[in-house]
């Protein structure tokens, strides 16, 4: 299934919110902390969130690793997560190593073959957008409602493996 804002519905299960469907506010996130550095902060729990909730707009073959990212983010909170980003990026300019270090994923359980789960219980729509912003009332608020879309996300997906 793919967005319909005619219908109110999102490919990921969600009504539409006032600024439409999840993609919308997908958007507007994305453009929205390019120009804050504190909120770009959770940019790869977003997207990771983002494409498992709507897997028709990712690539199959990453939708592991970006599952398992979350895993992570849960396990280790937002400055583990970074850590490991860090490593991730040093390790591509160095060019010691080809290939992306799955090591640190190893932990984490792989993303269930077969159905999409939905509806999630957290979803980009319901996000608040207030005063133009998604973190007008604060990068820490923000933050926890990104973590409750990151939970719903693996919460859903591991529940298909039941």
């Amino acid at each position: 299934m793919t967005d319909s804002p005619a219908t109110g519905r999102c490919e990921c299960g969600a009504v539409a919110g006032p600024l439409g469907v999840c993609v919308d506010y997908y958007y507007g996130i994305l453009a929205e902390e390019q120009a804050d550095p504190q909120m770009y902060r959770w940019h790869a729990p977003v997207v990771c969130a983002y494409l498992l909730q709507h897997p028709s707009r990712g690539h199959e073959k990453y939708l592991d690793v970006q599952f398992r990212w979350l895993q992570l983010y849960m396990d280790k909170g937002l400055d583990g997560l970074l850590r490991v980003q860090a490593h991730q990026v040093a390790r591509n300019r160095h060019g010691a190593r080809s290939g992306y270090d799955m090591a640190p994923f190893a932990a984490y359980a792989p993303l269930p073959p077969g159905k999409t789960p939905g509806p999630f219980r957290a979803a980009f729509s319901g996000l608040p957008f207030s005063d133009g912003s998604f973190v007008s009332d604060g990068h820490v608020a923000y933050g926890c409602r990104i973590e409750a879309i990151v939970e719903a996300t693996v919460e859903s997906w591991l529940s298909v493996q039941d």
